[in-house]
């Protein structure tokens, strides 16, 4: 079986595979501070009724990767190692400035995107921060636009504003809010909507100058089911895109 694992800011996911059928998945605190033997223990928790047999590994946050080569090193060490760096194949061209810029996670979705919607397409990823990424007919990473994610935000007005606080992050009732809460989350889930609506309808536009056809709208992320029933413009949701693009470069690199 083979283990997946995307390493984000805040989060970190985990699927196991048999062949190409997700089988379990798993969300988990990331934290930078963990050691290696620390991410052992807690994998090995999770993973403990399946045997592994391959390990695909995509990571936004540095100091965590390192821990986990040092634990692959110790403990997966008669596995097949997949790590998203260069040298690894994907498949996918970047055509922006700067290729050494571009997030793996970026990198994996759009292959993972195109493989199971075809393009252009839009990958709207709602992390810790928000990610466009925009794909062409041909799998080609074309950019994109980032804005800060959804909790990043709530945290920012919070601590900002002294007579607004945290609040659960639900769709309320109305757009309309007759309290501070209502107004915050209207705001806050409204808001987002709309800001994600915008974007993807002027890169949509760009995109009909290039090609003849309207990109597929494709929503990712742990934050994502918040928004996909208020947004106008996400036509598919797909909560595992990146562990199967994480899958797909794996076996790409056989």
């Amino acid at each position: 079986m083979l283990l997946t694992v995307d390493v984000g800011n805040t989060n970190t996911v985990l699927g196991i595979f048999n062949d190409k059928e997700m089988v379990h998945s798993w969300r988990v605190k990331t934290d930078p501070r963990s050691t290696a033997d620390e991410l052992w223990l807690q994998y090995r928790a999770l993973i403990e009724d399946y045997k592994v047999s391959g390990l695909a590994v995509c990571s936004t946050v540095p100091a965590t990767l390192r821990e986990l080569r040092t634990m692959i090193a110790d403990y997966f060490s008669d596995v097949r190692v997949t790590i998203v760096e260069p040298g690894i194949k994907t498949g996918v061209p970047l055509l922006v400035d700067n290729p050494k810029e571009i997030g793996a996670d970026r990198i994996v979705n759009t292959l993972a995107a195109h493989t199971l919607f075809g393009g252009p397409a839009i990958v709207v990823d709602f992390g810790t921060s928000t990610n466009l990424d925009v794909v062409s007919p041909k799998g080609e990473f074309l950019g994109g636009a980032l804005a800060p994610g959804i909790e990043i935000s709530v945290d920012a007005l919070a601590a900002r504003a002294a007579q607004l606080r945290k609040v659960e992050l639900i769709r309320p009732k109305n757009v309309i809010g007759k309290n501070t809460v209502e107004a915050l989350q209207s705001g806050t889930i409204y808001g987002f909507a709309g800001q994600v609506d915008g974007l993807v309808d002027r890169i949509t536009a760009e995109l009909m100058d290039s090609y003849s056809q309207k990109p597929t709208v494709i929503a990712t992320g742990g934050l994502a089911p918040l928004i996909i029933g208020v947004s106008e413009t996400i036509d598919r949701h797909e909560p595992d895109l990146t562990l199967i693009g994480l899958r797909l470069i794996h076996e790409r690199n056989a």
